[in-house]
């Protein structure tokens, strides 16, 4: 949900369950019984720190555990499911590695698809036609938008979310994180660099 509340708007354009969510947060508001504002917030924090914990506590351990790394690669929805992160769409993983030669990202060009048992909500721009259709066309140019420049010696694979199929990417351990207990390590990775959009640096 976006800051800008128009209560007004015609939700036509929303799939059907979007369209439930924002008539009915819509009415609520209208009644006086949420603030639409304080709800944003609230989904904001939800988005980009509740939600991802799993996720970045997935990568971790694959950054420390070599033999989970491996379990990863080899069947992502048991190594996910066995930490005890399962949803009730039944969806099965793919565990994708970001390496010295190939950076992954994940969209869904038909719908909106995605991890949600180890990202959580999806962000709204993830939702958005315009990073559905760019991130197929111009990769490099999607992830300038975010502010990561990939080099042009280092291929994108972009990876399709299905209803059956979904992905998390295992972004590279930053330097400078030798000696980091797993629970350090989980603290900085993000939501974006598990969608691939970003990279991750240990700042200084």
């Amino acid at each position: 949900m976006s800051g800008d509340h128009d209560h007004d708007h015609d939700h036509s354009h929303l799939d059907p369950m979007d369209a439930r969510v924002r008539a009915l947060e819509s009415l609520l508001a209208e009644k006086g019984y949420i603030e639409p504002t304080a709800l944003d917030e609230i989904v904001q924090i939800y988005e980009t720190r509740i939600g991802p914990r799993n996720g970045a506590h997935v990568v971790a351990k694959a950054w420390t555990e070599p033999d989970f790394a491996q379990a990863l690669k080899d069947d992502a929805t048991a190594a996910i499911h066995a930490l005890g992160y399962t949803s009730r769409q039944g969806e099965h993983m793919e565990a994708v590695f970001n390496s010295d030669s190939t950076h992954h990202m994940v969209v869904c060009t038909l719908c909106s698809c995605y991890p949600w048992s180890v990202l959580g909500l999806p962000p709204t721009w993830y939702k958005s036609p315009p990073y559905r259709a760019k991130a197929v066309i111009d990769p490099r140019g999607v992830l300038a938008d975010f502010g990561t420049v990939i080099g042009e010696d280092v291929a994108i694979e972009v990876h399709d979310s299905t209803a059956e199929t979904r992905y998390l990417v295992i972004p590279q351990r930053p330097a400078g994180t030798e000696g980091w207990s797993a629970e350090q390590l989980a603290a900085i990775v993000t939501r974006n660099s598990m969608i691939g959009t970003e990279t991750l640096a240990v700042q200084s």
